[in-house]
């Protein structure tokens, strides 16, 4: 048996309806995503260009640090820039940097500082997409992805706020096939993914785990398989699994989401049921 989520070409035009129907039931006038120069952000804007045309859709490039965040700039530039699409950049050192000096930190340790220093960041990204989308009238569509939506690494109300997410129902590796299909280019497919609050950060640095034995072990998870099976299957210690378990029933909280395609078996937000017993509010991550 397979413990490898597989990508399905139907996948495409299932989310393109998706948002389509998506951007018509709420009356808008277009979509607004943040574009990062990862790969994900690249898919739902190339998703997003075909389903409902360039001038329905606009990109915002939002960096922090001018100098940390310069390669990630000029990434998302091109990636605008291949599909054509409309796009501005929007600092967003100035607001954080305002709730930072506020904030009180005595006796924080600088771990922690960081960390939530990294959800402000995320935040305040939301806030600048929410903005555009008042002054004009467009829907926000998120660029997380089913992975990172099940154990949990994305910011509640910061890349997690938004009114729809089309990519939410694929695993992060179904996402690099798809990739691949829309002609993303190959730099950004292969770059190490990063959440890009923290200098360094890479996802599979803080998740410890690569995507290739997340995604079969969340899946082994989606398919109602004992945890004993997955790591018999996969081949992956026992304890790992049974760590990433613990990271989804802990990240069950964060998991009340914009409007997602179904695509999969068990999809967050829809009929991933979760034991409202296990849930955690008191951890966050960025």
């Amino acid at each position: 048996m397979e413990l490898t989520p597989a990508y399905n070409p139907e996948h495409r035009s299932i989310i393109n309806e998706f948002i389509r129907t998506k951007l018509e039931e709420s009356g808008t006038k277009g979509v607004v995503l943040g574009l990062s120069g990862g790969v994900d952000s690249a898919v739902v804007a190339a998703l997003a260009l075909e389903a409902v045309g360039k001038n329905r859709v606009h990109c915002l490039i939002m960096p922090y640090d001018d100098e940390m965040d310069r390669e990630t700039v000029e990434d998302a530039v091109e990636i605008a820039g291949q599909c054509g699409l409309d796009h501005e950049l929007v600092s967003i050192r100035e607001g954080v940097d305002a709730i930072l000096i506020s904030a009180a930190s005595r006796g924080i340790t600088e771990n922690c500082r960081v960390m939530a220093a990294g959800n402000v960041k995320a935040r305040m990204r939301m806030v600048a997409l929410y903005y555009y989308a008042n002054l004009h009238g467009y829907l926000v569509i998120g660029t997380s992805n089913k992975s990172e939506l099940l154990v949990g690494y994305f910011t509640k109300y910061g890349d997690g706020g938004n009114d729809a997410m089309p990519i939410g129902d694929l695993y992060k590796t179904q996402v690099y096939s798809l990739a691949k299909e829309l002609g993303i280019p190959g730099k950004i497919i292969s770059k190490p993914p990063s959440a890009g609050l923290v200098r360094g950060q890479s996802d599979e640095k803080d998740l410890g785990i690569n995507y290739s034995d997340l995604d079969r072990i969340l899946y082994g998870i989606e398919l109602r398989l004992g945890l004993e099976d997955i790591s018999e299957i996969t081949g992956i210690l026992l304890s790992t699994v049974k760590r990433i378990q613990g990271m989804v029933h802990r990240a069950a909280h964060k998991r009340y989401l914009g409007m997602i395609p179904k695509l999969g078996l068990r999809t967050p937000g829809y009929d991933w049921r979760e034991n409202v017993s296990l849930l955690s509010f008191s951890h966050e991550s960025p």
